[in-house]
């Protein structure tokens, strides 16, 4: 049996205060969509296996294989259905699990979530996609935007083929 060990990590560090301590996943989705339902979930997070013929048993056998889409959902658990503030920028770069939640912060009651709200939030995060790529296009020269497989016009009097003749 091999033992893994995450290297940046002390092992002397208390993660008790964080929430996701202890929770197995099937408790945590179970505690979420008993309290938002599954429409809530997939409206907030945009995970098909909460829209798809959703189920308590398929959600996590799919969130157990896709480290992102867990990660979403411990993150959602922490900051909507807990009501924690929002992590350091130190601690955000961690995963949910692995972030130390100050003594000092306790748990809080969930958010209250309507699908009016994931709309707006979805168009918010739209528009910041947009401007980003509108700025990243901005940014770029000319030459790196030219395609790197642009073929050069060959005369309608030459044979294409022919350099790949022997």
């Amino acid at each position: 049996m091999t033992t893994y060990f995450r290297a940046s990590i002390p092992m002397d560090i208390d993660y008790s205060n964080n929430p996701l301590h202890g929770l197995g996943l099937k408790q945590m989705l179970t505690e979420i969509v008993d309290y938002y339902g599954f429409e809530i979930l997939y409206a907030y997070l945009n995970i098909n296996c909460f829209k798809s013929n959703p189920s308590i048993e398929s959600s996590v056998k799919f969130l157990k294989k896709t480290d992102w889409a867990r990660q979403k959902v411990e993150a959602f658990y922490l900051y909507k259905f807990k009501s924690l503030p929002r992590a350091s920028d130190e601690q955000f770069e961690l995963p949910p699990r692995d972030r130390i939640i100050p003594p000092e912060q306790t748990p809080g009651e969930p958010a209250e979530l309507s699908l009016e709200d994931a709309e707006r939030l979805r168009e918010k995060r739209a528009r910041k996609a947009a401007e980003h790529d509108a700025g990243t296009a901005r940014r770029s020269s000319p030459e790196k935007r030219k395609s790197t497989y642009a073929q050069p016009a060959v005369s309608s009097d030459t044979d294409p083929w022919a350099k790949w003749r022997k």
